[in-house]
């Protein structure tokens, strides 16, 4: 069994088909979509279509949930953006979606943590930044979860960890945004280093032990950054074109 795992595209259909393109040579039996996928200053509807042809699963992120359950005066300029250009069939698809999903008896899916569609659940924010959650911090927040595999996203880091019950937990990384700032709950920034979309290969051995290959992929992200630039949003143009979120 072979899975790919993809999130947090944010309107990034360039990013997107380059990925889906590095997966048809890699043979996987299924792809799933761990949420976050059309808000942002790129190309909303366009991706919402260009998803909905997919025979994948998809899940919501917090920012579906914030496309649908607040008036576009209280919304972030993102979620905005994606709102005012969505189709009716677009907001129809993302309301069918769940932050989490237990796809088999060995195999869970989240947004965020198993508990939240906000929460980083492999890494943590203090007041000086982000750094790597604690082996104590990621088991508060899997709680009972039983699973051989939790695949997450939301903090668009890429990361594979071993959990001490031998649970293999994966965060793909971000197809559509390499780097961010957000204040919650303190100011930090997310620098992934390299434009290049990100996504992940979970495979399941003959013993029942997952692995997993993390994947970075080459697209054309000077159209995507200059995009960005001709909505007002330096913020995503900068780390769209160098990996690294504006300061």
């Amino acid at each position: 069994m072979r899975i790919a795992f993809v999130s947090d595209i944010h309107g990034n259909l360039p990013a997107l088909q380059a990925v889906v393109a590095d997966m048809a040579r890699r043979h996987v039996d299924r792809v799933i979509n761990l949420g976050d996928s059309l808000s942002g200053p790129l190309q909303p509807e366009e991706t919402a279509r260009f998803l909905m042809e997919q025979d994948w699963l998809h899940l919501g992120g917090n920012h579906e949930r914030q496309l649908l359950d607040r008036p576009v005066v209280h919304m972030s300029a993102s979620d905005a953006h994606a709102r005012e250009r969505l189709s009716e069939t677009s907001l129809t698809w993302i309301r069918e979606q769940r932050c989490v999903h237990r796809l088999s008896d060995d195999v869970f899916l989240c947004h965020g943590s198993p508990r939240s569609d906000l929460e980083y659940f492999l890494e943590t924010v203090t007041p000086q930044g982000i750094r790597l959650a604690s082996a104590q911090e990621i088991a508060e927040r899997r709680g009972d979860t039983p699973a051989r595999l939790i695949a997450c996203g939301h903090s668009h880091v890429p990361r594979a960890l071993r959990a001490p019950d031998g649970c293999l937990l994966i965060n793909p990384g971000s197809v559509g945004l390499p780097g961010y700032d957000d204040d919650h709950p303190y100011p930090h920034w997310v620098d992934n280093g390299s434009p290049d979309a990100r996504y992940a290969i979970a495979e399941r051995g003959d013993e029942g032990d997952w692995s997993a290959e993390l994947l970075a992929v080459s697209y054309d992200f000077r159209s995507m950054a200059e995009l960005a630039h001709r909505h007002g949003r330096d913020d995503w143009a900068v780390p769209l074109s160098t990996g690294y979120a504006l300061r």
